[in-house]
């Protein structure tokens, strides 16, 4: 880095500080000078991607194991090819933060007919495209360039949604006082509040209940309150679920946790849990169609307390001005309250394998991936078999789970997947993902070896688009994919015969004996073929399709 002090220092400071030690991107004329600062400097790491769209994906996956993430694209074509994957770290609620390389402020002022643009003189459409989808965004300019970024920093920090930041070239090598560094760490600080009338109200309301259950969603892993809900469920007695959405991200082994929530579509035993409650306790949750069965929850606002992020109702009213989710959560870790439950004991069982010469089913691949979890595993699943056949299997203490059930955007997996890896390699990540879903991603297979990445990577090879086959068109072509040579790709996308090793199974016995050489061949990644029947379908997207399906009627 030179001598002196510049905007875009300031700003890859402030990013430094809130996680991201990787950052993501494609390069452009509008961002390379940026770029330079990254490269440049020893504690932040460049990872080029094969396209925006991709990157944005990476990013995703990375903020859900560290926390945050950033990406870099140039204006116009770069961001627009990467909005895709910025919304879905929206819907999901995902903190990221995209950085576009702009043209100069005197350029845009002028309404210069540049590339990257509709020759129209408009520079302002595509932040309207941002803003229109309620991501954040900031324009930067000189005069209040240190503003912009503090606002969107804190932003981010403490809803832990994804924003967006124009930086125009003339600004990047703008001086700014080094003294500024020494004050990013206060733009994170966070008076408390005291929330005491709400915590009142809603404690009230749960000691009213004779069987309370809680049901926890995404927002318990944006915002780090798991440890707090376990201890106030275990301090009394509460059974707890988890949501497709926000799944794997707490401890499933803990005796409270009975199983993950899917509306009437669950398993019996799971169900009786929400069934025979008086008393729903939403935690950071979203009832979407994906993780209710279509919308059979068997609960409505009439016997539930809903305690998210940016707001919480009992029984259908707001609760009082006062609440704070954190520190209301944080107070239910220590309360005891009034009612009287007795001692939950979830099921927590190996499910037992007995594996033979027959063909593979999704039934016993679904078990055998559960069985395979170790506590160092994050497991991800892409959207389709995959989420829909794992979503219902336990997790063991350690591992983690997540897919991408509300924003469902094909193709996501794999990048987020190595995102994450990125993010902790010392955990080893487990994706399974479609045949259908890969072929949308899988340029990064040349970053996974560039950067010497090693999965376990299985890929259901069914021969089409499953989900749409069971929602209409079983038969249709346009369910079909190409087939492609799994085993050529490594090397077509720069691996060394030393770096990989690649298995192709159709039999129970082939699935167990793959999964044996992965655990053992830590130091390479691992590319599993999985061939399976064209209408092998989980019984629970069989029946969430057939609700996607009605919904589309």
């Amino acid at each position: 880095m030179t001598d002196n002090y510049k905007l875009s220092d300031y700003l890859l400071d402030v990013v430094k500080y809130m996680g991201s030690d990787d950052i993501f991107g494609v390069p452009g004329d509008y961002n390379l000078q940026l770029l330079d600062h990254i490269t440049h400097r020893p504690d932040l790491s460049w990872k080029g991607n094969a396209n925006e769209l991709n990157a944005s994906y990476m990013a995703d996956g990375y903020a859900r194991e560290k926390g945050f993430a950033t990406f870099i694209t140039t204006f116009g074509v770069g961001e627009l090819s990467a909005i895709n994957g910025l919304s879905g770290s929206i819907a999901e609620h995902v903190p990221v933060l995209e950085i576009v390389g702009a043209p100069t402020n005197k350029v845009q002022n002028n309404g210069s007919l540049v590339h990257h643009t509709f020759g129209d003189h408009n520079f302002d459409r595509f932040e309207k495209a941002h803003r229109a989808l309620g991501i954040k965004s900031a324009r930067l300019d000189s005069e209040n360039a240190i503003n912009q970024i503090n606002e969107v920093a804190k932003y981010i920090y403490e809803t832990k949604n994804p924003a967006y930041i124009i930086l125009p070239t003339n600004l990047v090598e703008m001086e700014v006082n080094k003294s500024l560094q020494n004050d990013i760490q206060n733009l994170f600080t966070k008076d408390t509040i005291i929330s005491d009338k709400s915590e009142k109200q809603i404690v009230s309301a749960i000691n009213n209940s004779k069987s309370p259950v809680i049901i926890m969603g995404h927002e318990v892993d944006r915002f780090n309150v798991f440890d707090d809900i376990k201890s106030f469920a275990s301090n009394n007695n509460i059974p707890v679920l988890d949501l497709g959405l926000g799944k794997g991200n707490i401890d499933e082994s803990f005796d409270n946790f009975v199983g993950t929530y899917n509306g009437q579509i669950s398993d019996e035993d799971i169900n009786k849990y929400v069934e025979n409650a008086d008393t729903v306790i939403l935690v950071g949750a979203r009832l979407t169609d994906s993780v209710t069965g279509g919308f059979t929850q068997q609960f409505d606002e009439s016997n539930t307390i809903v305690l998210n992020y940016d707001n919480a109702r009992i029984y259908g009213k707001d609760v009082d001005s006062d609440y704070n989710f954190k520190n209301i959560i944080n107070a239910l870790s220590t309360t005891k309250l009034e009612i009287s439950l007795n001692a939950v004991n979830g099921n927590n069982k190996e499910i037992e394998l007995t594996p033979s010469n027959n063909t593979l089913t999704q039934s016993f691949y679904d078990n055998a991936i559960q069985n395979f979890a170790s506590k160092n595993n994050t497991i991800v699943a892409e959207q389709g078999t995959s989420f829909f056949g794992l979503a219902d299997k336990r997790m063991p203490k350690g591992a983690k789970f997540f897919g991408q059930p509300l924003w469902g955007s094909i193709g996501y997996a794999f990048p987020a997947s190595l995102g994450s890896q990125i993010a902790n390699k010392n955990r080893r990540v487990v994706l399974s993902t479609g045949e259908g879903s890969l072929q949308l991603t899988i340029q990064e297979l040349g970053l996974a070896f560039r950067e010497k990445l090693n999965p376990i990577m299985f890929v259901i090879e069914n021969s089409g688009y499953t989900v749409e086959r069971v929602i209409h068109g079983m038969t249709e072509p346009y369910n079909d994919v190409p087939k492609l040579n799994y085993g050529l790709m490594p090397q077509a996308f720069g691996a060394k015969e030393d770096e990989y090793d690649f298995i192709e199974v159709s039999t129970e016995k082939e699935l167990l004996d793959a999964m044996a050489t992965a655990k053992e061949e830590t130091d390479k990644f691992v590319l599993i073929q999985v061939n399976m029947a064209v209408k092998d379908v989980p019984t629970q997207l069989a029946k969430t399709a057939t609700a996607f399906a009605n919904q589309n009627k």
